[in-house]
This record gives structure tokens, sequence and C-alpha cells, in this order.
């Protein structure tokens, strides 16, 4: 059973990068939002072709049952189910000639899918 939300230590399950946080800054401005009106959810999903795969959405509203968690600045939406997924992940943006995008750093992945999307446990 998890902790609920104020009981967890804010930051400790999360994080973001600098240049991650940057570029979430940096889409809240495009669509005429602020750190202090929305906030950033990281879900796990059941699919992908390792069996669960991340999903990123800005939202302005916080669900009854999130943890609400804080890194760089920014508020981050986890549900429950996917925060036995996320402790201790790191989300990074990388960028290079191939292409860009977010990375997830997650210690509890045992698997993972050539394009980084995808991950089993």
């Amino acid at each position: 059973m998890s902790e609920p939300a104020e009981a967890r230590p804010s930051g400790a399950m999360i994080s973001l990068s600098e240049l991650a946080a940057d570029q979430v800054r940096e889409f809240l401005t495009a669509e005429n939002l602020t750190a202090e009106t929305a906030g950033l959810r990281v879900s796990v999903l059941p699919g992908g072709c390792s069996g669960f795969e991340y999903g990123l959405e800005v939202e302005e509203e916080v669900l009854d049952d999130d943890f609400v968690l804080d890194s760089q600045g920014l508020k981050l939406y986890i549900d429950p189910f996917s925060a036995q997924y996320l402790d201790g992940v790191v989300i990074d943006y990388q960028s290079s000639f191939k292409g860009s995008g977010f990375t997830f750093n997650n210690p509890n992945a045992t698997g993972a899918c050539g394009c980084g999307t995808s991950f089993s446990v």
C-alpha cells in the first residue's frame, strides 16, 4: 500500500533534469501557461513493446488521489498506479541530429525497448 501523498517527501519519487525542466517551461510558455497554473502529469501506461510505456502531459488540474511533487520549480502529478513504477526516475531531455525528446532513467526497469519509451519491470 502506498503512503498518502502528504506523507511522501516532496521530490523524492521523481525528478526532472535542469534541461528537461527548461523544455517543460518553454512548452508552458508556448501554451500561455505558467508553473503556477499547470503541472506535468507523469504516468505509466500498460502497453508498448516492453509491457509499459511512459506518458507526459501538461495538466491544469490535480486529481484527488494524485501525488504532487516539486522538481526544478515545476509541479509533477503522479497517479497511484504510476507511482509504483516511477520511484527514483530522472526525466532528462536530449537533443541530437537523430532527434530530440524526453528520456527516462528508471532504476526499476529490468528491460527497455530500442526507442526508450517502453520498459519492463
